[in-house]
C-alpha cells in the first residue's frame, strides 16, 4: 500500500470516528424547538438560538468521544478501526477533550441562564446529559440493556426540543412536546439502525441491543414500522392543528424512507452490506427535520 493510499484510508478512518453527521442531533432539535416557538408565538431571538446551538454541538462532541472512551473500556470496539480511542491510542487524551467539549457546553447554557436570569434550561440540558451519560457511562450502560433508542428518544426529542422551545419563550407547550416526538422517533432511528451490522461484536460484549434481541428480521420489521409511526403522527399533529397543513411538506422526506426500508429489509442479515442503513436513516432525519422547520418557518408568510 502506497503512503498516498494510507494517507487516504487514515482520512476516511477521521472522518469515520468523527462523525460529522452525527451532529445533526444536536442542530436539528435545537431549530426545530426554535421553529415552533416562531410559528406558536413570532418570538425569535437569534443570539439564544445561537448560543444554544453552539452549546449543544460541544455537547454531543463530549457524548461522542466519551462514548467511544466506555465502549474501549467494555472492548466492544476491539474491531472497530474508526475509533477515536484506537486512532489515537490515547483514552485518557480523548477523555479529557471530550471533557473539555462537555464544559465548555455546559458554560454557554450557565452563560445563556444568568443572561436570561432564568435556570430552567440549564436544569433541562443537565437532565439531558445525564441521560445521554447512562447510556454507555459506568454504571448505567444503559444502552447494553438495550435502552438506548428510549433514552435517544427523550433525549433528543421532548428533552431538547423543550429546552430550546423555553430557551425562546420563557414557557412551556403541550403541543410543542407533542412535536418533538417526530424528532424524538427519527433520532431513535438512526441508533437502532446503528445495530444491524454489529451483532456479533453486541453478543461478544454482552450488549443486549434491540437487534440482538429481536434479531436482525424482526428488527427490520420493527424499523418500517416506526418508520411509519412518523408520517401517521405528522398526520395527527396536522389534524388537531398542532402542526400547520404546510406540514405535509413532511412527505417528501418519503423516499429517504423508502430507500432505508428497503435496503433494510433486503441485507438486514449481511454486515457488511446493512452496515450503512444508519447513513441512509441521517438522510432520512435531516430531510424529514429541515421540512418541518420550514414548514413551521414559512407558515407565517403563505
Amino acid at each position: 500500500m502506497t503512503t498516498k493510499q494510507i494517507s487516504k484510508k487514515n482520512h476516511r478512518l477521521w472522518l469515520a470516528a468523527i462523525k460529522p453527521p452525527i451532529y445533526s442531533v444536536a442542530i436539528a432539535p435545537i431549530a426545530v424547538g426554535t421553529s415552533v416557538a416562531w410559528f406558536q408565538t413570532g418570538i425569535f431571538q437569534p443570539q439564544v438560538f445561537f448560543i444554544f446551538l453552539g452549546s449543544a454541538i460541544l455537547i454531543i462532541a463530549w457524548l461522542n468521544l466519551s462514548n467511544d472512551v466506555f465502549d474501549s473500556d467494555t472492548g466492544i470496539d476491539v474491531n472497530k478501526a474508526h475509533s477515536v480511542v484506537n486512532l489515537t491510542g490515547n483514552k485518557s487524551l480523548v477523555f479529557s477533550i471530550a471533557n473539555l467539549c462537555l464544559g465548555l457546553g455546559i458554560g454557554g447554557i450557565v452563560a445563556l441562564s444568568w443572561w436570561q436570569q432564568d435556570w430552567t434550561v440549564l436544569r433541562l440540558v443537565l437532565l439531558c446529559c445525564f441521560l445521554g451519560y447512562t447510556y454507555q457511562g459506568p454504571p448505567f450502560r444503559l444502552g447494553y440493556l438495550g435502552l438506548g433508542e428510549i433514552i435517544c428518544f427523550f433525549t433528543f426529542g421532548p428533552g431538547a426540543v423543550s429546552a430550546a422551545y423555553y430557551a425562546q419563550t420563557q414557557t412551556f407547550s403541550g403541543s410543542n412536546l407533542a412535536i418533538s416526538s417526530l424528532i424524538g422517533i427519527s433520532t431513535s432511528i438512526i441508533l437502532f439502525c446503528s445495530h444491524f451490522h454489529q451483532v456479533k461484536d453486541d453478543l461478544a460484549a454482552g450488549k443486549r441491543s434491540p437487534i440482538v434481541r429481536l434479531g436482525t428480521g424482526m428488527g427490520a420489521k420493527v424499523l418500517a414500522i416506526t418508520i411509519i409511526s412518523i408520517y401517521i403522527a405528522t398526520l395527527i399533529l396536522i389534524a388537531t392543528g398542532a402542526l400547520p397543513m404546510l406540514s405535509l411538506i413532511i412527505f417528501g422526506s418519503l423516499p429517504f424512507a423508502y430507500q432505508l426500508v428497503s435496503h433494510v429489509n433486503q441485507n438486514h442479515a449481511a454486515p457488511d452490506k446493512v452496515k450503512n442503513s444508519k447513513f441512509i436513516a441521517v438522510n432520512l432525519y435531516l430531510s424529514s427535520s429541515l421540512l418541518l422547520i420550514l414548514a413551521l418557518v414559512l407558515n407565517s408568510y403563505v
